[in-house]
């Protein structure tokens, strides 16, 4: 048997695992030391349907872990689950007598060489199956000090597991925004404070695969305008002057070799982001690139909806935006230019505005760079 570890040591490492849940193994092995078990684990249990999971173990053989998942756990005289924080053992819950002559500890417990089972509850929370720590004595009954030993344990453990919890579910939170930004068509860009690209979605790796406004230079991001790339330098250098820049809405200018015109807009990140984004640097900002025009297809259908537009005034606000005036959207729809003035005035009267130039306006207000 291990050396039991000193109270401070094994303390210290159960607040490692609710850091890093992948150490739990090693400080199971631990308490099961300290306590001066047989066997120990941390389970979750089911006290309605009487399943149990067993997530981290030691002292028993796998063999009966596995029959304990798949038949003893119905038999298991512990499923009547104490309340958090109180220390249990079989004579606490039920009569040992009968529970000496019932399946789980003939056919289970008395095979390993064992005759009682200790649990107490982790969590506080309304969890349906709540974390256990469960220990077996080994061939005596749980005596008072490897209770007491139990007990002590139970404050820290439960912490631990409740940051284990918080911590992934930032990280599913993190998950699931990563698949957002994934699925937008404009281009989301997350640098370092040096402008290496930390993560790109996949409508930014088409940008820099056209190796134009913007480029990736062994990882690093380029503009091709001198004053873009300085601006990108000066912004990127650290968080601060990232959170200063998106709180004033700074936008920087690119164009294209054919004269189009790009918005790459500063976006501060939140600290679950920065922190750990990626393993050989951290992001300390986002750029969020979109090409500068008015889509008439992704502004028109809401407009639609908004003002309940008919589907004749619906094509001429469209050619309004998108063709020119009323001489023009005349030719464009092929319909007299009176035609096209009776519709724009059915427009501007649901929408409110009566200038053209205020019809565009509001059109881009609905206009959605993110998405095509």
């Amino acid at each position: 048997m291990p050396r039991p570890p000193k109270h401070s040591e094994l303390i210290e490492s159960i607040y490692d695992a609710g850091l890093n849940p992948e150490l739990w193994d090693d400080v199971v092995v631990m308490l099961n030391a300290f306590i001066g078990s047989r066997a120990c684990g941390l389970i979750s249990k089911d006290p309605v349907s009487k399943n149990g999971a067993t997530h981290h173990y030691c002292g028993v053989d796998p063999h009966y872990i596995r029959l304990y998942s798949e038949t003893y756990a119905q038999y298991d005289p512990l499923a009547r689950l104490p309340r958090y924080g109180e220390v249990r053992n079989i004579p606490d819950l039920v009569n040992f007598d009968e529970y000496r002559r019932g399946r789980f500890y003939q056919e289970w417990l008395r095979p390993q060489g064992c005759v009682d089972v200790a649990n107490v509850v982790l969590e506080q929370s309304k969890s349906s199956c709540p974390i256990l720590l469960t220990v077996i004595p080994g061939k005596e009954m749980l005596n008072a000090e490897k209770r007491a030993r139990m007990q002590m344990l139970v404050p820290h453990a439960s912490r631990a597991l409740m940051i284990n919890r918080a911590i992934e579910r930032k990280q599913q939170r993190a998950i699931a925004l990563a698949d957002v930004v994934d699925r937008l068509n404009a281009g989301v860009i997350l640098l370092d404070a040096s402008c290496y690209i930390v993560h790109s979605n996949p409508a930014a790796e088409t940008i820099l695969a056209a190796d134009d406004f913007l480029r990736s230079v062994s990882g690093r991001l380029m503009a091709r305008s001198s004053e873009a790339n300085q601006a990108l330098r000066d912004i990127f250098r650290d968080a601060g002057e990232v959170a200063v820049a998106a709180a004033s809405g700074q936008k920087i200018p690119l164009i294209s070799h054919d004269g189009s015109y790009y918005v790459a807009q500063v976006i501060a990140l939140p600290s679950l982001l920065r922190d750990g984004a990626a393993e050989r640097s951290s992001a300390v900002g986002a750029l969020f690139v979109w090409k500068a025009e008015l889509d008439g297809r992704s502004c028109t259908g809401l407009l639609d909806r908004t003002f309940a537009l008919t589907p004749a005034e619906l094509k001429v606000l469209q050619s309004i935006v998108e063709v020119g005036g009323v001489p023009e959207t005349a030719v464009a729809l092929g319909i007299a230019e009176t035609t096209v003035k009776t519709h724009l005035h059915r427009v501007f009267a649901k929408t409110g505005v009566s200038r053209q130039a205020d019809l565009v306006k509001l059109a881009a207000g609905f206009s959605n760079p993110l998405v095509h």
